[in-house]
Protein backbone atom coordinates (compact mmCIF):
# COMPACT_ATOMS: atom_id res chain seq x y z
CA UNK A 1 0.00 0.00 0.00
CA UNK A 2 0.94 3.73 -0.33
CA UNK A 3 -0.56 6.91 0.15
CA UNK A 4 -1.97 8.80 -2.93
CA UNK A 5 -4.14 11.62 -3.49
CA UNK A 6 -7.54 11.19 -5.22
CA UNK A 7 -6.38 12.59 -8.33
CA UNK A 8 -3.64 10.32 -8.81
CA UNK A 9 -6.04 7.47 -8.28
CA UNK A 10 -7.89 8.63 -10.99
CA UNK A 11 -5.00 9.11 -13.64
CA UNK A 12 -3.64 5.69 -12.70
CA UNK A 13 -7.10 4.17 -13.64
CA UNK A 14 -6.88 5.72 -16.61
CA UNK A 15 -3.38 4.67 -17.36
CA UNK A 16 -3.46 1.27 -16.48
CA UNK A 17 -6.77 0.77 -18.34
CA UNK A 18 -5.17 2.61 -21.51
CA UNK A 19 -1.90 0.08 -21.99
CA UNK A 20 -4.43 -2.44 -21.28
CA UNK A 21 -6.64 -1.93 -24.39
CA UNK A 22 -5.56 0.20 -27.05
CA UNK A 23 -9.34 1.28 -27.77
CA UNK A 24 -9.53 2.73 -24.65
CA UNK A 25 -8.98 6.86 -25.11
CA UNK A 26 -9.33 9.97 -23.34
CA UNK A 27 -11.32 13.00 -24.59
CA UNK A 28 -12.49 16.24 -22.82
CA UNK A 29 -11.54 20.19 -22.58
CA UNK A 30 -7.97 20.82 -21.33
CA UNK A 31 -6.78 17.23 -20.39
CA UNK A 32 -4.34 17.13 -22.51
CA UNK A 33 -1.58 19.83 -23.08
CA UNK A 34 -2.75 21.23 -19.56
CA UNK A 35 -2.92 17.54 -17.47
CA UNK A 36 -6.49 17.91 -16.71
CA UNK A 37 -8.21 20.93 -15.20
CA UNK A 38 -7.85 19.37 -11.84
CA UNK A 39 -4.52 17.73 -12.96
CA UNK A 40 -6.42 14.19 -13.06
CA UNK A 41 -4.80 13.50 -16.36
CA UNK A 42 -1.14 14.46 -15.43
CA UNK A 43 1.37 12.87 -17.37
CA UNK A 44 -1.16 10.96 -20.13
CA UNK A 45 -0.37 12.92 -23.48
CA UNK A 46 3.56 12.28 -22.96
CA UNK A 47 2.68 8.38 -22.64
CA UNK A 48 -0.49 7.74 -24.97
CA UNK A 49 0.21 10.96 -27.25
CA UNK A 50 -2.59 13.09 -28.84
CA UNK A 51 -4.62 10.75 -30.74
CA UNK A 52 -5.33 9.36 -27.31
CA UNK A 53 -5.70 11.82 -25.35
CA UNK A 54 -7.96 14.17 -26.52
CA UNK A 55 -8.21 18.29 -25.60
CA UNK A 56 -11.80 19.66 -27.40
CA UNK A 57 -13.33 22.95 -28.09
CA UNK A 58 -15.62 23.77 -25.23
CA UNK A 59 -18.49 21.91 -27.03
CA UNK A 60 -19.59 19.20 -24.77
CA UNK A 61 -22.17 18.28 -26.57
CA UNK A 62 -20.14 17.87 -29.60
CA UNK A 63 -17.97 15.93 -28.11
CA UNK A 64 -20.39 13.59 -26.13
CA UNK A 65 -21.36 13.13 -29.02
CA UNK A 66 -18.13 12.16 -30.70
CA UNK A 67 -17.84 9.64 -28.06
CA UNK A 68 -21.32 8.07 -28.21
CA UNK A 69 -20.47 7.14 -31.89
CA UNK A 70 -16.84 6.34 -31.36
CA UNK A 71 -18.32 3.63 -28.59
CA UNK A 72 -20.75 2.72 -31.45
CA UNK A 73 -17.97 1.58 -33.22
CA UNK A 74 -15.64 -0.44 -31.00
CA UNK A 75 -13.46 1.93 -28.96
CA UNK A 76 -14.15 3.14 -25.14
CA UNK A 77 -13.80 6.31 -24.72
CA UNK A 78 -13.43 8.50 -21.84
CA UNK A 79 -15.19 11.58 -21.54
CA UNK A 80 -14.12 14.19 -18.75
CA UNK A 81 -16.35 16.94 -18.15
CA UNK A 82 -14.57 20.15 -16.35
CA UNK A 83 -17.88 19.75 -14.38
CA UNK A 84 -21.14 17.83 -14.58
CA UNK A 85 -22.99 21.42 -14.60
CA UNK A 86 -21.52 21.28 -18.28
CA UNK A 87 -22.44 18.12 -19.13
CA UNK A 88 -26.14 19.52 -19.15
CA UNK A 89 -25.03 20.80 -22.45
CA UNK A 90 -24.22 17.75 -23.92
CA UNK A 91 -26.76 15.43 -21.77
CA UNK A 92 -29.25 14.67 -25.51
CA UNK A 93 -26.46 12.70 -26.15
CA UNK A 94 -25.83 10.99 -23.18
CA UNK A 95 -29.97 10.35 -22.22
CA UNK A 96 -31.11 9.84 -25.63
CA UNK A 97 -28.46 8.28 -27.40
CA UNK A 98 -25.72 6.54 -24.86
CA UNK A 99 -28.51 5.46 -22.06
CA UNK A 100 -31.06 4.52 -24.74
CA UNK A 101 -28.59 2.56 -28.17
CA UNK A 102 -28.15 -0.49 -26.76
CA UNK A 103 -32.37 -1.06 -26.81
CA UNK A 104 -33.35 0.91 -29.96
CA UNK A 105 -30.56 -1.00 -32.04
CA UNK A 106 -32.26 -4.48 -30.72
CA UNK A 107 -29.02 -5.06 -29.44
CA UNK A 108 -26.78 -4.19 -32.45
CA UNK A 109 -24.80 -1.86 -30.54
CA UNK A 110 -23.70 -1.25 -26.75
CA UNK A 111 -21.80 1.94 -25.70
CA UNK A 112 -18.61 1.11 -23.65
CA UNK A 113 -18.44 4.86 -22.70
CA UNK A 114 -17.21 6.80 -19.32
CA UNK A 115 -18.69 10.21 -19.04
CA UNK A 116 -16.95 11.72 -15.79
CA UNK A 117 -15.97 14.67 -13.56
CA UNK A 118 -16.21 16.81 -10.57
CA UNK A 119 -19.78 17.03 -9.41
CA UNK A 120 -21.84 18.95 -6.37
CA UNK A 121 -20.46 22.11 -4.63
CA UNK A 122 -16.97 23.24 -4.64
CA UNK A 123 -17.32 26.46 -2.52
CA UNK A 124 -17.42 29.58 -4.25
CA UNK A 125 -18.35 29.41 -7.23
CA UNK A 126 -22.01 29.76 -7.47
CA UNK A 127 -25.64 28.38 -8.93
CA UNK A 128 -24.37 27.24 -11.87
CA UNK A 129 -21.23 25.78 -11.17
CA UNK A 130 -22.81 23.67 -7.89
CA UNK A 131 -25.03 21.33 -8.75
CA UNK A 132 -25.21 17.50 -7.97
CA UNK A 133 -27.46 15.41 -10.92
CA UNK A 134 -26.76 11.73 -9.50
CA UNK A 135 -30.40 11.33 -9.07
CA UNK A 136 -30.51 13.01 -12.46
CA UNK A 137 -28.69 10.45 -14.07
CA UNK A 138 -29.58 7.55 -11.97
CA UNK A 139 -32.96 8.01 -12.83
CA UNK A 140 -32.32 7.09 -16.01
CA UNK A 141 -32.78 3.61 -17.50
CA UNK A 142 -29.10 2.34 -19.36
CA UNK A 143 -26.92 4.20 -17.56
CA UNK A 144 -24.84 3.43 -14.27
CA UNK A 145 -23.66 6.11 -11.64
CA UNK A 146 -20.61 5.63 -9.59
CA UNK A 147 -19.73 8.67 -6.77
CA UNK A 148 -16.48 7.57 -4.91
CA UNK A 149 -15.90 9.18 -1.67
CA UNK A 150 -11.61 8.05 -1.63
CA UNK A 151 -8.79 7.28 -3.43
CA UNK A 152 -8.89 3.53 -3.38
CA UNK A 153 -12.81 3.62 -4.13
CA UNK A 154 -12.42 6.19 -7.12
CA UNK A 155 -9.63 3.65 -8.41
CA UNK A 156 -11.13 0.57 -8.00
CA UNK A 157 -14.64 1.34 -9.52
CA UNK A 158 -13.35 3.39 -12.41
CA UNK A 159 -10.96 0.87 -13.74
CA UNK A 160 -14.23 -1.11 -13.07
CA UNK A 161 -16.95 1.56 -14.93
CA UNK A 162 -14.07 1.81 -18.02
CA UNK A 163 -14.11 -2.03 -18.65
CA UNK A 164 -17.71 -2.06 -18.67
CA UNK A 165 -19.89 -2.64 -21.81
CA UNK A 166 -22.51 0.08 -20.81
CA UNK A 167 -22.97 3.75 -20.43
CA UNK A 168 -21.39 4.79 -17.05
CA UNK A 169 -21.88 8.30 -15.60
CA UNK A 170 -18.65 8.79 -12.87
CA UNK A 171 -18.98 11.24 -10.55
CA UNK A 172 -15.74 13.22 -8.71
CA UNK A 173 -15.51 16.45 -6.69
CA UNK A 174 -13.15 19.33 -6.76
CA UNK A 175 -12.74 19.20 -3.22
CA UNK A 176 -11.51 15.58 -3.37
CA UNK A 177 -9.21 15.95 -5.63
CA UNK A 178 -6.51 16.13 -2.99
CA UNK A 179 -7.47 13.87 -0.74
CA UNK A 180 -5.11 11.13 0.21
CA UNK A 181 -5.89 7.68 0.72
CA UNK A 182 -4.33 4.18 0.79
CA UNK A 183 -4.19 2.35 -2.38
CA UNK A 184 -2.55 -1.06 -3.51
CA UNK A 185 0.24 -1.12 -5.67
CA UNK A 186 -1.11 -4.17 -7.10
CA UNK A 187 -4.03 -3.87 -9.60
CA UNK A 188 -7.34 -4.35 -8.25
CA UNK A 189 -11.15 -3.54 -9.27
CA UNK A 190 -14.68 -3.16 -7.21
CA UNK A 191 -17.46 -4.27 -8.50
CA UNK A 192 -19.73 -1.97 -9.40
CA UNK A 193 -23.08 -1.75 -7.60
CA UNK A 194 -22.17 -2.88 -4.11
CA UNK A 195 -21.76 -0.49 -0.88
CA UNK A 196 -19.12 -0.81 1.87
CA UNK A 197 -19.67 -0.15 5.63
CA UNK A 198 -17.19 2.10 5.97
CA UNK A 199 -17.46 2.10 9.78
CA UNK A 200 -19.57 -0.34 12.23
CA UNK A 201 -22.35 0.45 14.23
CA UNK A 202 -24.84 -0.66 16.27
CA UNK A 203 -27.21 2.00 17.21
CA UNK A 204 -27.90 3.95 13.63
CA UNK A 205 -26.99 3.81 10.35
CA UNK A 206 -26.03 6.26 8.26
CA UNK A 207 -25.99 6.19 4.70
CA UNK A 208 -24.13 8.59 2.26
CA UNK A 209 -21.76 8.58 -0.20
CA UNK A 210 -19.28 10.83 -1.93
CA UNK A 211 -17.31 14.05 -0.67
CA UNK A 212 -20.53 14.43 1.75
CA UNK A 213 -20.37 11.39 3.65
CA UNK A 214 -16.83 12.73 5.66
CA UNK A 215 -19.24 14.80 7.51
CA UNK A 216 -20.54 11.48 8.70
CA UNK A 217 -17.69 10.29 9.87
CA UNK A 218 -17.13 13.74 12.09
CA UNK A 219 -20.62 13.38 13.67
CA UNK A 220 -19.98 10.05 14.53
CA UNK A 221 -16.53 10.58 16.08
CA UNK A 222 -18.42 12.84 18.08
CA UNK A 223 -21.86 10.77 19.10
CA UNK A 224 -19.63 8.27 19.89
CA UNK A 225 -17.15 10.61 22.12
CA UNK A 226 -20.17 12.83 23.94
CA UNK A 227 -23.30 10.27 23.50
CA UNK A 228 -21.80 6.71 22.97
CA UNK A 229 -24.08 6.40 20.45
CA UNK A 230 -22.57 3.37 18.05
CA UNK A 231 -22.97 5.05 14.33
CA UNK A 232 -22.42 2.40 11.39
CA UNK A 233 -21.94 4.19 7.90
CA UNK A 234 -22.53 3.05 4.83
CA UNK A 235 -21.14 4.38 1.75
CA UNK A 236 -23.20 3.72 -1.10
CA UNK A 237 -20.19 3.69 -3.77
CA UNK A 238 -22.89 2.94 -7.00
CA UNK A 239 -25.58 5.37 -6.69
CA UNK A 240 -26.98 2.95 -10.00
CA UNK A 241 -27.14 0.14 -9.49
CA UNK A 242 -27.81 0.72 -5.59
CA UNK A 243 -27.00 -1.90 -3.21
CA UNK A 244 -30.31 -1.89 -0.55
CA UNK A 245 -29.58 -5.10 0.40
CA UNK A 246 -26.63 -3.49 2.39
CA UNK A 247 -28.56 -0.95 3.64
CA UNK A 248 -31.85 -3.21 4.68
CA UNK A 249 -29.41 -5.55 6.62
CA UNK A 250 -27.98 -2.51 8.14
CA UNK A 251 -31.03 -1.14 9.14
CA UNK A 252 -32.28 -4.56 10.27
CA UNK A 253 -29.86 -4.29 12.76
CA UNK A 254 -29.38 -0.98 14.15
CA UNK A 255 -33.36 -0.31 13.70
CA UNK A 256 -32.44 3.40 12.83
CA UNK A 257 -31.58 5.32 9.34
CA UNK A 258 -30.31 8.72 8.65
CA UNK A 259 -29.13 9.71 5.09
CA UNK A 260 -26.77 12.18 3.92
CA UNK A 261 -26.96 13.96 0.75
CA UNK A 262 -25.53 16.66 -1.28
CA UNK A 263 -28.40 17.41 -3.57
CA UNK A 264 -31.62 19.16 -3.39
CA UNK A 265 -34.39 17.94 -1.43
CA UNK A 266 -37.13 16.83 -3.84
CA UNK A 267 -36.66 13.65 -5.47
CA UNK A 268 -33.15 12.75 -5.13
CA UNK A 269 -30.98 9.24 -3.75
CA UNK A 270 -32.21 9.57 -0.45
CA UNK A 271 -35.71 9.52 -1.57
CA UNK A 272 -35.36 5.86 -2.84
CA UNK A 273 -33.27 4.49 -0.25
CA UNK A 274 -36.39 5.68 2.38
CA UNK A 275 -38.89 4.19 0.02
CA UNK A 276 -37.28 1.19 -0.34
CA UNK A 277 -36.36 0.76 3.30
CA UNK A 278 -40.44 1.51 4.20
CA UNK A 279 -41.48 -1.11 1.78
CA UNK A 280 -38.63 -3.73 2.66
CA UNK A 281 -37.84 -3.31 6.51
CA UNK A 282 -40.36 -1.20 7.86
CA UNK A 283 -41.39 -3.49 10.77
CA UNK A 284 -37.78 -3.04 11.79
CA UNK A 285 -37.60 0.99 12.22
CA UNK A 286 -38.06 2.33 15.86
CA UNK A 287 -37.76 5.89 14.19
CA UNK A 288 -38.91 7.81 10.97
CA UNK A 289 -36.32 8.03 8.61
CA UNK A 290 -34.69 11.40 8.78
CA UNK A 291 -32.57 12.46 5.58
CA UNK A 292 -30.48 15.25 5.43
CA UNK A 293 -30.18 17.52 1.93
CA UNK A 294 -29.09 21.60 0.80
CA UNK A 295 -31.49 23.89 1.37
CA UNK A 296 -33.83 24.10 -1.44
CA UNK A 297 -32.73 26.78 -3.33
CA UNK A 298 -29.83 27.43 -5.97
CA UNK A 299 -25.99 27.33 -4.14
CA UNK A 300 -25.15 30.97 -2.89
CA UNK A 301 -21.80 32.39 -3.49
CA UNK A 302 -21.69 33.86 0.11
CA UNK A 303 -19.53 31.53 2.48
CA UNK A 304 -21.35 32.44 5.09
CA UNK A 305 -24.49 31.25 3.20
CA UNK A 306 -22.71 28.30 1.65
CA UNK A 307 -22.33 27.04 5.20
CA UNK A 308 -25.78 27.67 6.05
CA UNK A 309 -27.08 25.60 2.04
CA UNK A 310 -24.48 22.41 2.77
CA UNK A 311 -25.50 19.90 5.44
CA UNK A 312 -22.81 19.38 7.70
CA UNK A 313 -21.49 17.30 11.01
CA UNK A 314 -23.65 19.36 13.47
CA UNK A 315 -26.98 18.62 11.51
CA UNK A 316 -26.29 14.90 11.06
CA UNK A 317 -25.69 14.76 15.27
CA UNK A 318 -28.74 16.58 15.60
CA UNK A 319 -30.42 13.76 12.91
CA UNK A 320 -28.85 10.87 14.84
CA UNK A 321 -30.03 12.17 18.23
CA UNK A 322 -33.53 12.87 16.84
CA UNK A 323 -33.71 9.28 16.13
CA UNK A 324 -31.95 7.96 18.96
CA UNK A 325 -34.19 10.12 21.59
CA UNK A 326 -37.64 10.66 19.57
Amino acid sequence: MRTIQFREAVAEAMSEEMRRDESIYLMGEEVAEYNGAYKASKGMLDEFGPERVIDTPISELGFSGIGVGSAMNGNRPIIEFMTFNFSLVGIDQIINNAAKMRQMSGGQFNIPIVFRGPTGSAGQLGATHSQAFESWFANTPGLKVIVPSNPYDAKGLLKAAIRDDDPVIFMESEQMYGDKGEVPEDEYVIEIGKADIKREGDDVTIVSFGKIIKEAYKAADQLAEEENISCEIIDLRTVRPMDHDAIIESVKKTNRLVILEEAWPFGNVATEITYQVQSKAFDYLDAPIVKLNTADTPAPYSPVLLKQWLPNSDDVVKAVKKVMYK
